[in-house]
């Protein structure tokens, strides 16, 4: 059975939470490891006193006193956090994924409860026999692989005991386990499927869509009974799980000597009574850790954290029975909910216990952040710009804004880019002012100055003296690199594009 504390560890509130989940004992660190700890001590003890009682300078101390030196300088080498911490996370894994397999039948009631619809006797007879095989599959499924859910059902009789199988159905299993052992349990789900075929053909499932549904979800069913039966056949392989063993069983053999109190004694023999405290913290945690790998790595079996499997096949069967019988086609009567002349309710009661958590809601992580109202601009490329003078964009208010002849950087094109000033709870317009900028100067400084040309004739003299004074400039770069010709190729094409 499934250990849980979850009501014990509802809010951290307060001075070691954990601390008073030490003192539960079933389930527990000690009582799992208490007998190896017992042994581990028993083994030191008795090492220590044939040291102090049994050997003399004679006859074997001094070998003795060599082991010990020498477990205890060479002991660690044995990477076990590592190893240990690695299988453990594979097992836990497995642990989950395993319970994550089991099956549940309320799928399948649910829609056979939704789409056989009748209360005679024909068609809840067909509702419930559906649903009574797809139980019976989910618990042959489970004698296989957990021991206590053989225990209770040993053999196919008990089932007929139980009320699970007819003899008739018994029958069958047992025929067909003659020809095919271990695949007996896939064959109430095909008895399953065949009662929902025919349940479609005679009408009493009014459409095909219910049916595939019904097909799908038995299919669903039958995968994941398949995955429980796989991970009982395929384990973690053994060769891991024997490193692992005898990594952590020889390092503590080698702890058990190379930690053993040694000492000459000159005026007789005296017991010396010392206890291993470090060792045993140490053998504490890791042959813990190893406990709980042991405890994992199948979960179908009698251990305390063990899952509930023969509560599970009591439940499966009353979900299911429930379902497509009782709650077949029943519900309240329909009426108008409480906040019918609401939208939505802005906020559901609450209790004097709960009144603390009323203002409590998710704040996302750019709340705080405010843009000021200048950086709120929009700016984008502007394709209208290649129908212009290069290098000199004008709006329709007459003001224009300069880029530059060659880009800062070979990875910069210097795009033209149009600014579009936002006004609060005004769209923009296709007549709001332009602004022409660099693309690394659009990073920097979104807001350039920019010149105001009142009329054409001063438009044009500024086009034409800026046109001037890019003759002369590419003038002096071509005197500059007359004696260069694949320079001069290299910037002609710049200028090109």
């Amino acid at each position: 059975m499934t250990v849980t504390y979850s009501s014990e560890v509802t809010t951290s509130t307060g001075v070691g939470i954990f601390l008073k989940l030490l003192a539960r004992w079933k389930g527990s660190i000690y009582k799992i490891v208490w007998m190896d700890l017992l042994l581990y001590l028993a083994t030191y003890y008795c090492l220590n006193l044939l040291y102090i009682y049994g050997l003399t300078e004679q006859y074997g101390r001094r070998q003795f006193i060599n082991i010990v030196t020498y477990f205890s300088k060479y002991g660690n080498s044995i990477p076990l956090s590592f190893v240990l911490g690695f299988y453990v996370n594979v097992v836990y894994t497995r642990w989950w994924a395993q319970y994550s397999s089991i099956p549940y039948p309320d799928n399948i009631a649910i829609l056979i409860g939704t789409s056989i619809h009748g209360k005679d006797e024909k068609s809840r007879i067909i509702r419930r026999t559906i649903i009574r095989y797809v139980c019976v599959a989910f618990t042959l499924t489970l004698t296989m692989i957990s021991p206590k859910a053989k225990k209770r059902f040993p053999t196919l009789h008990h089932f007929v005991q139980a009320g699970l199988l007819s003899h008739e159905e018994k029958g069958f299993i047992e025929e067909l386990n003659k020809d095919c052992p271990t695949y007996y349990s896939k064959l109430p789900l095909a008895w399953a499927a065949n009662i929902a075929t025919k349940a479609r053909s005679e009408g009493l499932i009014k459409e095909e869509l219910s049916l595939r549904d019904i097909l799908e979800q038995i299919n669903a069913f039958r995968e994941k009974c398949k995955q429980l039966w796989d991970y009982d056949w395929i384990c973690v392989p053994l060769v891991y799980t024997q490193v692992v063993t005898l990594a952590v069983y020889l390092y503590f053999l080698f702890t058990v000597i190379g930690t053993q109190f040694i000492e000459e004694q000159t005026e007789g023999d005296t017991l010396i009574f010392s206890f291993p405290l470090m060792s045993c913290v140490e053998f504490f945690f890791y042959m813990g850790w190893l406990k709980v790998a042991e405890s994992l790595i199948n979960p179908f079996g009698e251990d305390d954290d063990d899952f509930e499997v023969v509560w599970m096949i009591d439940r499966h069967l009353q979900v299911g029975y429930l379902l497509v019988d009782k709650l077949h086609n029943e519900h309240p009567k329909l009426a108008k909910d409480y906040h019918w002349d609401q939208t939505a309710p802005s906020q559901l009661p609450f209790t004097v216990a709960s009144q603390r958590y009323m203002n409590e809601h998710p704040v996302e992580s750019t709340f705080k952040i405010n843009v000021q109202k200048g950086d709120q601009d929009l700016i984008f490329r502007d394709d209208m710009a290649n129908l212009e003078e290069p290098g000199l964009l004008v709006n329709s208010h007459g003001r224009s804004g300069f880029k530059k002849f060659f880009s800062r950087r070979k990875s910069d094109p210097g795009y033209l880019l149009k600014r579009v000033a936002i006004q609060d709870g005004h769209a923009p317009e296709a007549g709001n002012d332009w602004h022409e900028l660099n693309t690394l100067e659009a990073e920097t400084n979104a807001s350039g100055s920019r010149e105001q040309i009142s009329d054409e004739e001063q438009f044009n003299s500024l086009r034409n003296s800026r046109l001037e004074n890019r003759r002369e400039t590419i003038l002096k770069l071509l005197e500059l690199l007359k004696d260069d010709k694949n320079e001069v190729r290299r910037i002609l094409t710049e200028i090109i594009k």
